[in-house]
């Protein structure tokens, strides 16, 4: 992997991550048309870039990052339990799901979702407004929403965001939880990936990696900020059809 190459995966990275678009899925199409090669050097840099991404997210919420927002946590770690469990579980059955094929009928089936929940949610129905607010039941449920990102195309934050919205969240507290449950979850993914492929980084391109990393913390810290903006005027309706135009190019495409 050279360093163009790096940055354009650190952007992809970046700006899917939080988006409920499956940043998984976007770079394993982006590696194939590159000619990235899925092996243990891809893997160990892969590591890199979630870790930029963690670190948006703990820079743009520090204020939560504290012992005083415990209950905070404790609901965000009943809600990462369920994929915690199941991930290990069927974590060999997961890695034959990595196909090109597979990210595209999740990118239009997650889509469909999409605008179906869009289509009958009422933001004024909504009984919880602020994160904080959020109960260990309904993080609960969150939780089991999250389990369907272990499909690759699916999105982590596209099922989180869709289980926040089912049980009463709003937009904006939906976005805000999922962006804080990757921090567990990212933080477990890449503290595993990096056990498994810490000998790899002896032959990685530190100038490559570097870039990687300075991209996608920045393009992540952005995508963030101006998502939020994003959801005080709009639903997540264009996520949707893009989810689904995208996932039939791809289809026609392989």
């Amino acid at each position: 992997m050279d360093i163009i190459q790096a940055i354009i995966i650190g952007i992809i990275e970046g700006f899917t991550e939080f988006l409920p678009i499956s940043s998984t899925g976007h770079m394993i199409v982006a590696s194939k048309f590159m000619g990235v090669s899925q092996d243990h050097l891809t893997k160990a840099y892969e590591v890199i870039i979630q870790f930029a991404a963690i670190m948006a997210v703990l820079l743009m919420y520090k204020e939560k990052i504290s012992f005083k927002k415990i209950s905070l946590w404790q609901k965000l770690l009943v809600a990462f339990l369920p994929l915690a469990v199941i991930g290990f579980l069927f974590k060999d059955i997961i890695k034959t799901l990595f196909t090109v094929e597979i990210v595209a009928w999740m990118f239009i089936v997650g889509g469909i979702v999409f605008l179906i929940v869009e289509k009958f949610y009422k933001e004024e129905s909504s009984h919880t407004y602020d994160v904080e607010q959020v109960s260990m039941k309904q993080a609960l449920w969150i939780g089991f929403a999250q389990i369907f990102a272990l499909i690759p195309g699916t999105s982590r934050a596209g099922a989180t965001i869709i289980g926040g919205l089912l049980v009463g969240l709003d937009r904006k507290s939906s976005a805000e939880f999922s962006f804080l449950l990757a921090i567990p979850v990212m933080a477990a993914v890449s503290g595993y990936d990096l056990l498994k492929h810490y000998s790899e980084f002896a032959d990685a391109n530190w100038g490559a990696f570097v870039a990687g990393f300075v991209t996608a913390f920045v393009v992540a810290y952005l995508t963030i900020k101006l998502f939020l903006v994003f959801l005080q005027r709009f639903t997540f309706v264009a996520f949707g059809w893009y989810r689904i135009i995208l996932g039939i190019l791809l289809l026609m495409m392989i």
